[in-house]
């Protein structure tokens, strides 16, 4: 036996008559809900609040859409209820004459579980304690709370809690399906892609599933942030071109990206929270100057790590990523030349494009991308020249580095490369 419900928006803190404005909803008709799953998303004169279900059900229909204005006590949705569910939650008379909305929620759930328990009710889950913000940032990274036991008072999940289960998960040596099923990832369902034609099946090499789920840890474990910016390279283009005619039965050919990892090391000095790593609830600044450049060869990508950079000149440099890359495209390179590195460096300059976002290399917090260079007519003014501008695309933590820290670096980056003569000061 079943019964609709309609649930409403119920008292989040602002004048009953007032009106907020719905910015997202969460659920679909047909779709079903658990209790306190949000439903929709509000925004008011101070915060964004998630507005959830009040009981398990499905949905049958959904009086509200993005963009709606409404207030306390306007009709949200109408669950369809099973008659045990309305038992359970009219004896407990949800979320009523409660000061306080999150004490409330909690009490709410503390109720029901134990209520659940002693009927033993298999088909109920039981409801992890949490407030709608760290629901709402669960959703975000798809992780079960089911899985979660919450460090705060009657074991409520708290944001720190999820982050630490997200850590854990991926750092451990279970396969890629259960740390799926862990933290709630839905697979994609399996379809048979040969009655739309014919196919061929190459499996993942090791090496690619070896950097795939290390670059998946990363871009979840890792708040990442990018500043994207050009620098004028027009001056340093020629001098390399130059440089290289002088050098060139010596057989040396430097490219930019020699004169990107000094310059990149002369930046690291000036802001060090660039060259440090977050251990914990530390931040260890390192005193060497260890840069990585990521190399696309046919098994994946790698990045070496030139050692000592600040203490190389530019032609010591150029010959060091030319004896790294022969390494790595000849399967020679050692584990030890892919270790230590501080700041690592992904080109495209060869390929094209203006900008993308490199996913950090862990335990670094920062990762430079470059495109490729192109001229541009650039106003000095007086007039319009054509400059060889070189995109540059900073990503960084931002747990550790702030959006103003983050475009001194590459301003003083772009300084640098503009101007070659400053890497003497």
């Amino acid at each position: 036996m079943s019964d609709i419900v309609k649930i409403t928006v119920p008292d989040i803190g602002v004048e009953s008559s007032k009106e907020i404005q719905v910015i997202e909803t969460l659920v679909s008709i047909g779709d079903t809900v658990k209790n306190q799953q949000g439903i929709i998303v509000v925004e008011s004169d101070k915060a964004s609040i998630e507005i959830p279900a009040t009981m398990s059900g499905k949905v049958k229909f959904i009086y509200i859409k993005t963009g709606d204005k409404i207030i306390q006590g306007s009709p949200i949705l109408d669950l369809e209820i099973e008659d045990l569910e309305i038992k359970i939650q009219s004896s407990k008379n949800l979320i009523k004459n409660e000061e306080n909305s999150d004490v409330s929620l909690e009490k709410t759930g503390i109720n029901l579980q134990n209520n659940l328990e002693s009927k033993d009710i298999s088909s109920y889950e039981k409801l992890p304690l949490s407030s709608p913000t760290v629901r709402k940032f669960a959703r975000e990274l798809g992780v079960n709370l089911n899985h979660i036991k919450g460090s705060a008072k009657n074991n409520r999940i708290t944001i720190n809690d999820i982050r630490e289960f997200v850590k854990n998960t991926l750092n451990s040596k279970s396969t890629a399906s259960n740390r799926n099923d862990l933290l709630g990832i839905s697979i994609l369902p399996k379809i048979d892609f040969e009655k739309f034609g014919s196919i061929e099946i190459k499996p993942l090499s090791t090496m690619r599933k070896i950097i795939g789920d290390k670059l998946h840890r990363n871009w979840v474990n890792i708040p990442h942030i990018t500043n994207n910016d050009e620098a004028d390279i027009t001056d340093l283009e020629n001098f390399r071109v130059s440089i290289n005619k002088e050098n060139e039965k010596l057989g040396i050919k430097i490219t930019i990206l020699a004169f990107l990892i000094k310059a990149v090391s002369i930046s690291l000095k000036e802001y060090p929270e660039f060259n440090s790593s977050l251990d914990e609830n530390n931040l260890i600044f390192k005193k060497y100057y260890n840069i990585g450049f990521a190399i696309d060869i046919k098994k994946g990508l790698i990045v070496p790590v030139i050692n000592n950079v600040d203490r190389m000149g530019i032609i010591d440099i150029a010959k060091k990523i030319k004896e790294l890359s022969e390494k790595a495209r000849n399967s020679k390179i050692s584990p030890s030349e892919l270790e230590g590195g501080c700041f690592s460096i992904s080109s495209l300059g060869n390929i094209g494009g203006t900008s993308f976002t490199p996913i950090i290399n862990s335990p670094e917090v920062a990762i430079l991308g470059v495109s490729k260079a192109q001229y541009k007519p650039m106003w000095n003014q007086e007039k319009f020249l054509p400059r060889l501008m070189l995109p540059l695309s900073l990503s960084y933590d931002h747990r550790i580095i702030d959006g103003a820290l983050a475009a001194r670096f590459n301003s003083n980056l772009i300084k640098i490369l503009t101007d070659y003569r400053r890497a003497l000061l």
